[in-house]
């Protein structure tokens, strides 16, 4: 078996369709699809089921999280490699060969990210060179392997023995984070993170979260930065991050306030305003601030 494609969804009916057409109708190669429901309130599972019966269906009684669902498929994979896909996306007809080949010729990858687009075609951002907070880190994170930090997570191939090695995914990300916490921690078991440009995945984005409001989506992410922050930073590095974002997110607060009058894109700005506001509030109410002095 070349390819074990694991894709976690929730509530996302409308989309795990134009998904899993376009994985079947990928390139000719030996792969099995998973697909692991996190107890969406919608018609995603019934979709699956009727339309896609060669799928490995799971289906949880509760939403686990992105990170608890797709290590619960590990003990099932056959493939000597792991493709990991959001359900919001479509990949192309030579994106699993590409990333194939890929990783046969560069040995010391344990992982790699696809190149990911927009519908309209354009890129998106999905290489990262540092990772969060790392501008104020001191020796935590000196002599990993390769250049690159992380790869967005809707679109990546990884040895799946190498995965299993490492533990799979941590689960107290629950969503946002887990993909650079894998990445690090594949560095840190001495392999590289690498790029497939000639692997093309269309990515829609934030589908999953359509239900919540953009203040809930910012809380997440902020929370699961803190929890890469604790997991991989000595304690005066966790200071200075809080710090910094503090000083950041106040004086974005102060200035979008005074200028929201003036400006022309009033939604954009009540946007950002939002983000700025929930970063503020979460990292006051989070333990790595009310424990900063310990």
């Amino acid at each position: 078996m070349d390819l074990s494609i694991i894709v976690v969804s929730y509530n996302t009916a409308d989309l795990i369709e134009k998904c899993l057409h376009s994985i079947t109708a990928a390139n000719r190669l030996e792969k099995e699809i998973f697909v692991v429901d996190n107890a969406s309130l919608d018609d995603s599972a019934a979709i699956i089921k009727e339309m896609f019966p060669s799928v490995d269906l799971m289906v949880n009684s509760c939403n686990r999280g992105f990170a608890a669902a797709n290590n619960q498929v590990l003990p099932h994979c056959r493939g000597q490699y792991l493709f990991f896909l959001n359900p919001d996306t479509e990949v192309m007809p030579d994106t699993f060969r590409e990333a194939l080949s890929f990783m046969e010729e560069n040995p010391r990858c344990g992982l790699a990210g696809t190149r990911i687009i927009n519908p309209d075609g354009t890129l998106q951002e999905s290489i990262a060179y540092r990772y969060p907070g790392q501008q104020h880190a001191a020796g935590e994170l000196a002599g990993l392997k390769g250049h690159i930090a992380f790869v967005l997570g809707a679109g990546m191939i990884a040895r799946t023995d190498v995965i299993k090695k490492i533990g799979g995914f941590d689960e107290d990300f629950f969503l946002y984070g887990e993909d650079q916490d894998l990445c690090l921690r594949m560095r840190t078991a001495g392999y590289e993170i690498g790029y497939i440009s000639s692997a093309v995945v269309v990515h829609l984005g934030g589908q999953s979260e359509r239900r919540f409001t953009s203040g809930e989506v910012w809380k997440k992410k902020m929370q699961a930065e803190l929890l890469f922050y604790q997991k991989h930073y000595l304690p005066e590095t966790i200071r200075r991050n809080l710090r910094g974002n503090l000083i950041k997110a106040c004086w974005r607060i102060i200035t979008l306030n005074l200028f929201m009058p003036f400006m022309k894109n009033k939604n954009r700005a009540q946007g950002k305003l939002i983000k700025y506001r929930t970063i503020y509030e979460t990292i006051k109410s989070s333990d790595s601030y009310k424990n900063r002095k310990s």
